[in-house]
């Protein structure tokens, strides 16, 4: 696939990562992979826990002059010097986050397979929209976005679209000429060799 038409990777960490381990892993994959955005989002309501997170893998990703966006917490992305938010409820809180980070942080937003709340978001501001997910999770019974969705968005709408949750091998292929980014995180990270298997995941785009 020509440059050009490769969808640029959007890495997402886990929800769980251990501070005394993921950052070096993380680093090891920045360092050999090209990635233009790291989100991060952490099943914990401790925001103490958050911070250092924060701190902890802003280091890693800036040092690599990578962006990185943290999800929902507003008042973590300002007080941590981080470049913006992953909002998680559509098109809901884009305006008050736009207002709140000013007009030169990222907003984005996850959509879920819904193009109108994708069409919304955009014209609130967002800087890029989810859809997903694209393939098997564990969340199970999700709607998913299909890719008539990425295509009829590509074609259509000039918001950025990260296509994410559940990618494989064969919906990299499918997703890449219709998506601006790929979503990846759970596909990699419970591998010995993250790098590796995100090599292998993207292999349809050599």
């Amino acid at each position: 696939m020509a440059a050009q038409d490769r969808p640029q990777i959007y890495l997402i960490a886990p929800p769980d990562l251990d501070l005394a381990v993921f950052p070096d892993r993380l680093a090891r994959v920045l360092d050999a992979a090209d990635v233009a955005c790291l989100r991060f989002g952490l099943a914990t309501a401790d925001a103490d826990r958050i911070g250092r997170a924060a701190d902890a893998l802003r280091a890693v990703a800036h040092d690599r002059d990578v962006a990185i966006v943290v999800e929902t917490h507003l008042g973590i992305a300002e007080r941590h010097g981080l470049d913006g938010v992953h909002l998680t409820d559509g098109a809901r809180s884009v305006r008050e986050a736009r207002k709140a980070l000013g007009a030169d942080a990222i907003v984005g937003a996850y959509c879920g397979a819904t193009r109108h709340e994708g069409m919304n978001a955009g014209e609130a501001g967002a800087d890029y929209v989810a859809f997903g997910p694209v393939g098997e999770t564990l969340l199970g019974g999700a709607a998913r976005a299909d890719r008539d969705l990425f295509a009829w968005w590509s074609e259509m709408i000039e918001v950025p679209v990260v296509a994410e949750g559940g990618l494989t091998p064969a919906l990299v292929a499918e997703l890449a000429p219709v998506s601006d980014f790929l979503g990846i995180g759970p596909e990699i990270w419970g591998a010995d060799d993250p790098l590796a298997a995100l090599r292998a995941l993207l292999a349809p785009l050599d």
